[in-house]
């Protein structure tokens, strides 16, 4: 007999909060579509008070998902709480999530508050909550930091204020396996009322145990799982959602688990958040990675032909790896394109359809065959990113041994085309220095770097930059088949990202 985890996914808005990931409305609401086409049972949209931005976002969320919970985070106080339900009460399913600290060292140093203090604010938050829906979940930041007898308190106080999900973050990511999975037993067994409530973990990956603690939580009754896809989120991340979820799928005989989860969405949702946010994914990530399924051994790769359970746990098909049965190319129409976007879950309308094919068909030109992560990048630059003020409309640059590197661009500045020219030593920072000086933007250049997007020599090239200016920190990512041209596009929206950041700051002052 199986028992039902819940995931929790929580990409937009904890994973939202990795430095330079921060997503506008549009490319929220592509995600969110994309999450709940996965399975996911709860999509926590983001933090409605920490701005208008991500206000308007939530709400857009709520008001388009149909078939999962949507989350508004909020701390223990009225004006937070009235926030996020402004945000998600037009939700099919909407959820509170209200949050205070409970360790010591959060008590006694950020909100000065005593024991019973934090207690009383704990039971109003949810008593408010509760006003307006009986789906609310408290969270104990710092929980695994927190006295175990004293947190026990909080959540049977919580629960009987009308908490239906408690959930216990290791929020620095301080927790060892065995100790979070006795902390956790111990939290079940000994807080009041706990049957009548789900018992949530949150754990960050500061020591690179955050799905370990995650499923060990869970091996001893912890029923919800709070996820970020890629496991992106603030310092090292949070709890991978891929990796619970093939975790419980391929070892059902440890752990007799089951997910709503349809896993065939794994690797599609992957690489979404990836090409939404521009962190690219390690190569060797389990489940996701480029080298997850590969092999290079000679007796791996005799293994596996021979039968490929001899070194594959899963199969790649299992997290949506499956090979193109429709080969798309410069003599495909439109009704061919519909169809593989559809089964890849872009449902676009014939405006968004237009726009995407003359992208298409421009890359087929270039190359022989258009996969699927070629028609992601066409999807992501022609539709998510149609409302950025800096656009790229022409680059032209000459470099070599004996000649020096210099860049002509033309850009188009909210609407408006300007044109420049600007030497460098090459032709990519040449290109840079010419965008720098149309936009105006002094930004520092903290990180580059290139990697193909496909296989072939006709491969497009993917390139991410990380952009520093005023102390904001912004990841940038553009495809092309021509690398120059590609890094110019990183480039531009990394700019474009530090601009959104500019008018959508982002607040993390308060985290779990």
């Amino acid at each position: 007999m199986t028992d039902r985890v819940y995931i929790f996914d929580t990409t937009l808005r904890d994973g939202e909060q990795s430095p330079g990931a921060s997503m506008n409305t549009n490319e929220k609401l592509r995600l969110a579509t994309r999450l709940e086409r996965l399975g996911v049972d709860v999509i926590e949209a983001g933090f409605p008070a920490a701005s208008e931005g991500d206000f308007e976002a939530v709400s857009e969320i709520a008001g388009k998902i149909k078939d999962c919970q949507v989350a508004g985070l909020c701390r223990a106080g009225k004006s937070d709480i009235d926030r996020a339900w402004g945000a998600i009460q037009h939700a099919a399913n909407p959820r509170i999530h209200t949050f205070i600290a409970t360790s010591d060292i959060h008590l006694e140093y950020k909100l000065k508050m005593n024991r019973e203090e934090v207690l009383q604010a704990a039971v109003d938050a949810v008593k408010y909550a509760k006003s307006f829906t009986d789906n609310v979940e408290f969270s104990a930041e710092d929980g695994s930091r927190s006295d175990p007898d004293y947190l026990c308190k909080v959540f049977g106080a919580a629960i009987e204020a009308g908490a239906t999900v408690v959930n216990l973050p290791d929020t620095v990511g301080y927790a060892i396996p065995g100790e979070f999975a006795e902390m956790a037993k111990y939290v079940i067994e000994h807080t009041p009322n706990m049957h009548r409530a789900v018992l949530s973990v949150h754990c960050h990956n500061d020591l690179g145990l955050a799905t370990a603690n995650t499923l060990a939580a869970i091996s001893v009754g912890a029923r919800q799982a709070e996820v970020t896809v890629n496991g992106i989120g603030e310092r090292a991340g949070n709890t991978s959602l891929e990796e619970v979820v093939m975790a419980l799928h391929t070892r059902p005989n440890y752990l007799p688990m089951e997910t709503g989860i349809q896993t065939e969405h794994i690797h599609p949702t992957s690489r979404l958040v990836s090409m939404i946010t521009g962190m690219m994914v390690q190569p060797n990530k389990a489940i996701v990675g480029a080298n997850a399924f590969a092999h290079e051994a000679g007796i791996h790769q005799d293994g596996v032909l021979k039968n490929p359970m001899t070194y594959e746990i899963m199969r790649p098909e299992t997290v949506g790896l499956n090979k193109n049965q429709l080969v798309l190319g410069k003599h495909s129409g439109r009704h061919a394109l519909r169809s593989r976007l559809k089964e890849m879950g872009y449902d676009l309308s014939d405006e968004e359809l237009n726009l995407v094919f003359q992208r298409f068909k421009d890359l087929a030109d270039k190359k022989k065959h258009v996969l699927d992560e070629d028609l992601e990048v066409i999807v992501t630059e022609g539709i998510l990113r149609t409302a950025e003020i800096f656009q790229l409309t022409y680059l032209h640059v000459t470099a070599g041994t004996s000649v020096m590197p210099m860049a002509s661009v033309e850009l188009s500045i909210n609407g408006r085309k300007v044109r420049a020219a600007d030497w460098g030593n090459g032709p990519i920072d040449s290109a840079f220095n010419t965008i720098a000086k149309l936009t105006g933007t002094e930004s520092e250049l903290l990180r580059f770097s290139v990697s193909a997007l496909t296989g072939g020599t006709d491969a497009q090239g993917e390139v991410t930059v990380r952009l520093r200016e005023n102390g904001l920190v912004a990841l940038g990512r553009g495809a092309d088949p021509d690398i120059i041209t590609a890094s110019a596009k990183a480039y531009i929206n990394g700019l474009n990202r530090l601009e959104y950041l500019k008018t959508h700051p982002v607040t993390a002052s308060q985290t779990l």
